[in-house]
């Protein structure tokens, strides 16, 4: 998949960076992509806030690839919303996976030892109703070796939005 660079617009907090941002939803049995709003990866109110927006009837998924680094899922739920970010690492460098973890109530652990291996947190079960488990997604985030616009088309092609995800992120 061809990564577009996003550009933050003027008052958001955060510079620039590379990847996309993008809304999977389904309606009607039926999956279609959507692009985020240009400040997503640098804002995950502005994410959270969009997709609760939507205000469809079916499932919606806010797919964040984070400077080719690492990616979340955002996914409004009855009373509030679920999250899950690749590398929990990433929160010490980009402010939306700190706010990941600030939302999930997790610290960073202070020994820095304990920083040298990335780990997936927050709500891996976060895609089990649309086809992928907890643990096939735990071990799609842990593929260090595959970039995070990678991992998330192996999420569209489990989950069944592969083609919609494609056709987004490929229009230029």
């Amino acid at each position: 998949m061809a990564v577009q660079s996003v550009q933050a617009p003027a008052g958001v907090r955060g510079q620039a960076l590379p990847g996309y941002a993008v809304a999977a939803i389904r309606e009607a049995g039926r999956w279609r992509c959507r692009r985020l709003g240009p400040d997503s990866l640098v804002d995950l109110d502005a994410v959270i806030t969009e997709l609760r927006a939507l205000r469809v009837e079916g499932a919606v998924v806010g797919l964040l690839d984070v400077d080719d680094e690492f990616f979340v899922l955002v996914r409004p739920v009855p009373g509030g919303i679920a999250l899950m970010l690749s590398d929990a690492v990433a929160a010490i460098d980009y402010d939306v996976a700190a706010d990941v973890l600030d939302l999930l109530r997790v610290e960073l652990p202070p020994d820095e030892d304990a920083l040298d291996d990335p780990w997936p947190e927050g709500d891996l079960s976060i895609l089990a109703d649309l086809g992928m488990t907890a643990e096939e997604l735990e071990v799609l985030a842990g593929e260090l070796e595959l970039y995070p616009d990678e991992q998330l088309a192996a999420i569209g092609r489990r989950c069944g939005f592969a083609d919609a995800l494609a056709e987004v992120v490929d229009a230029r």
